[in-house]
């Protein structure tokens, strides 16, 4: 009877691990903390069009954001010498690259760099180019400057998740720098519908870190609630392609 049950036990394992493996979400406004009042900060009209406070709430969401990961991130200790002797300490084990989304990504991206302050840096466009006079479009990815991904961590960051589209885009387009060893998505506020195609196109086992996220998308694509144009609201209108 206990063989039966070990091997049970071994192919339920192993039938969950070919069939089951999903993407794995942390949404981190469900537990309330000080991240609460700079998400209402982002969202509100009347404090938004400060742009210099916006920009500085999408730092400190992104801080909140690297430090919650950070506890799921593989350590190995080292020895540090201070003037009285030596102490072990655990020190992240491989080495992070930090991909931004560019325009609204800049100050997402500056959050997590005041914190993984030793990571390497990317940096890619994408934007919707709209194809026609509905409210199709498609993303289009024109830049990208990056490092070798070849079995790093990578940090894919963008502080709007709606369709989803622009982060399946930019990940498409990091395949031919090698393969990263993990992958962690990081987003301000997310809509359902982008997440699930998220975790239709990215690689099992992959993280994404997300501060809300709310139901819905309007015929544009927009999450709603949201909290408008993120780029916009940061560093100013655009002209439209």
């Amino acid at each position: 009877m206990q063989i039966q049950n070990v091997g049970f036990i071994l192919i339920l394992r192993t039938f969950e691990s070919l069939n089951f493996v999903k993407m794995h979400i942390h949404h981190i406004e469900t537990r309330p903390s000080i991240l609460n009042h700079f998400i209402a900060q982002v969202r509100d009209c009347s404090v938004q069009t400060d742009r210099m406070r916006f920009r500085r709430n999408l730092e400190r969401i992104a801080e909140i954001l690297g430090y919650e990961m950070s506890k799921y991130l593989e350590y190995r200790e080292q020895t540090v010498t201070t003037p009285l002797g030596e102490k072990k300490v655990p020190m992240l084990a491989r080495d992070m690259v930090i991909c931004s989304i560019l325009r609204a990504g800049l100050p997402f991206h500056n959050g997590l760099l005041n914190y993984f302050d030793h990571a390497e840096n990317a940096f890619i466009s994408a934007y919707r180019h709209h194809t026609g006079t509905k409210d199709e479009f498609e993303i289009l990815v024109e830049y990208l400057s990056a490092p070798s991904l070849e079995n790093k961590t990578l940090l894919l960051a963008d502080p709007m998740l709606a369709t989803g589209q622009s982060f399946v885009s930019v990940y498409e387009s990091l395949k031919k720098l090698g393969t990263p060893a993990e992958v962690h998505i990081l987003a301000v506020i997310g809509a359902r519908p982008g997440i699930a195609l998220l975790e239709k196109h990215f690689p099992p086992e992959t993280h994404l870190w997300i501060a809300a996220i709310d139901d819905t998308l309007n015929d544009k694509g927009y999450i709603v609630p949201g909290l408008g144009d993120a780029g916009d609201l940061a560093y100013g209108n655009k002209l439209q392609h």
